[in-house]
């Protein structure tokens, strides 16, 4: 018997990496999994692109495998976000259950962007009311898959009923023309100074990280979450618009629910890193709103964060050690790259910005 898993992929201006990604998707080797492709309100033709490579109309060429015309096409059951969240249509959904997991894709259009952790909740809720999951995954557009990748995590999960999130082993998906080195394998959290360590973060992979490991977080570019924990800690914090919602939400499994989260070696997948951040970078709009949550999470949210996760004492600390020791060093950064008058204007519309914000 194979537990039944609910893939949820993000899409936002990325059909080319999202069809990439789908298609070794549908190559591996578990088979007992819904693929949910969850749109936020591209620009970029994504919809009618991620459509064209379902019927087959369009070839995805990769290093990492060959496409595969023989399960063409791929039947597509669209909803709008506001269908979906009332649990789509019964009669279809009947006759879709019934597909093999290779052949099908569900499609849920947002009207707006509404975020990485919010994006991923509209199809994590009608994932658990429609589906009945045994298993949630949160996947990157921008990733590539082993073909074992989810047997591996499958099994490791079902081991020990207290592990609740499972993360793969991350490469790059090409650093320096190599595709063994590592991304992050999971993440540490120093409570005393409130920073955190991404392990293997560039390394080449040579063995080092062959064994099954306990973090404090893993990336949410490929989490594997049981269903129980997320009726027990809740869904992504949609407060975090785009970063810091894995860390958040890793912390709130380990600490409130009581779960492992653990980093699984034999599962691999490949990332193509911070194409979401690229994009918005480029938007002025999108960019304007990622500028004021990040201004939040470096105050308001990331104080909100400690806070409600740390001891008092750790919290006593960590503030000194960013007043103290981080700021200044900060500052003398910008001070050398930017020089001095440009600098301070610079930290005047940062200061007024900020303080508008968090009124």
């Amino acid at each position: 018997m194979f537990p039944r898993v609910s893939i949820i992929i993000l899409n936002w201006n990325g059909w080319e990496d999202t069809i990439e990604c789908l298609e070794s998707l549908y190559q591996i080797t578990y088979p007992n999994y819904e693929v949910i492709v969850v749109d936020n309100n591209s620009e970029d033709n994504s919809i009618e692109k991620i459509k064209e490579y379902c019927e087959g109309k369009i070839k995805v060429e990769s290093k990492f495998f060959e496409y595969d015309p023989n399960n063409k096409p791929i039947y597509v059951l669209e909803y709008t976000r506001e269908q979906a969240e009332k649990g789509g249509y019964f009669r279809k959904e009947k006759y879709f259950s019934k597909l093999p997991s290779n052949r099908k894709l569900r499609l849920i259009l947002n009207e707006k962007n509404y975020g990485f952790s919010e994006g991923n909740n509209i199809g994590m809720r009608y994932a658990l009311k429609v589906l009945n999951p045994d298993y949630v995954l949160l996947l990157n557009n921008d990733t590539v898959v082993d073909p074992e990748f989810l047997s591996e995590l499958i099994k490791i999960g079902g081991d020990d009923e207290k592990i609740g999130v499972l993360g793969p082993k991350i490469y790059y998906y090409s650093y320096k023309q190599k595709n063994n080195v590592f991304w992050v394998i999971g993440t540490k959290i120093n409570w005393w100074t409130g920073y955190t360590t991404e392990i293997g973060y560039n390394e080449i992979d040579f063995g080092q990280y062959d064994k099954i490991m306990e973090f404090d977080a893993v990336s949410g570019c490929a989490m594997l979450i049981k269903t129980s924990v997320l009726q027990k800690v809740g869904l992504l914090d949609s407060d975090f618009f785009l970063g810091a919602e894995d860390l958040e939400f890793c912390t709130r499994v380990r600490k409130i629910g009581g779960f492992k989260v653990v980093y699984v070696p034999y599962s691999k997948i490949w990332h193509k890193v911070s194409r979401s951040r690229e994009k918005v970078i480029k938007n002025p709009d999108v960019y304007s709103e990622l500028i004021k949550n990040i201004g939040m999470l470096g105050a308001k949210k990331r104080f909100k964060f400690y806070i409600k996760y740390s001891k008092f004492y750790q919290l006593f600390f960590q503030i000194a050690y960013y007043g103290i020791i981080m700021l200044p060093l900060r500052v003398f950064q910008i001070l050398k790259k930017h020089g001095i008058v440009d600098s301070l204007k610079f930290f005047v519309r940062f200061l007024l910005g900020n303080y508008r914000r968090l009124q």
